[in-house]
């Protein structure tokens, strides 16, 4: 079920054509592109939260799938794309120019929220479009999967990592020490890789949308 007030879109892209949700408040002046992790898709529950939470502060959203709805099909039984890194990234490029293209849109200031491995192709595209990205925030993200390109990317990057997702987090804190933007990684205590403890992703949303209005700008309330 939509958001009232969504948009729902179709981006034509090089290759496929891809599902997408748009939410755009008024007066909005940045735009969070949402990078989903692996096995989920744009109706994911727990992005669907944060972007309401970033709405209300002023944001507009879009919330796409990146993978085709045949795609999405063979990957729950062979479970490949979602780790096909230069796929989704190719994907997440071809997003970011249909939006540089959009008269409505283009004019915003853009990041992207990326989770899991939508992280790292989040970063690599922040690599490869650095007068485009204006922002960049991981949360629960295999971010060492951009892997020497991480050092390319210049805009400023929130970590956002469970202390409890012992390996992640340390990852994470590999990541730190190739960038060479603006960063910090922020750990929120008591929780797992999917911060599904009670309060968690609120945590998550607030230090996201601090970081996006930060960098972004937001609606003038």
């Amino acid at each position: 079920m939509q958001t009232p007030g969504t948009r729902v879109l179709n981006l034509t892209l090089s290759d496929v054509q891809l599902a997408a949700d748009l939410l755009l408040p008024a007066a909005a002046t940045g735009l969070v592109v949402f990078v989903h992790g692996s096995g989920s898709s744009r109706l994911s529950p727990r992005n669907q939260q944060v972007a309401r939470y970033f709405n209300g502060r002023g944001l507009a959203t879009l919330l796409f799938d990146l993978l085709s709805e045949v795609e999405q099909r063979l990957d729950r039984v062979s479970r490949e794309l979602r780790f096909d890194i230069p796929l989704l990234t190719g994907r997440l490029l071809g997003v970011i120019d249909w939006l540089g293209a959009d008269s409505q849109l283009r004019h915003l200031r853009l990041g992207l929220f990326g989770a899991s491995t939508g992280a790292a192709a989040a970063l690599l595209a922040a690599a490869q479009r650095t007068q485009r990205v204006q922002a960049v925030v991981s949360r629960g993200g295999r971010s060492d999967l951009a892997g020497s390109m991480l050092a390319e990317v210049l805009a400023p990057t929130l970590l956002i990592v469970g202390g409890e997702d012992s390996l992640v987090l340390q990852l994470n804190r590999q990541t730190g020490e190739q960038l060479r933007c603006i960063q910090r990684l922020a750990v929120i205590p008591g929780a797992s890789h999917l911060f599904e403890e009670p309060g968690a992703l609120e945590i998550v949303a607030r230090e996201a949308g601090d970081w996006f209005e930060r960098y972004l700008g937001t609606a003038t309330r």
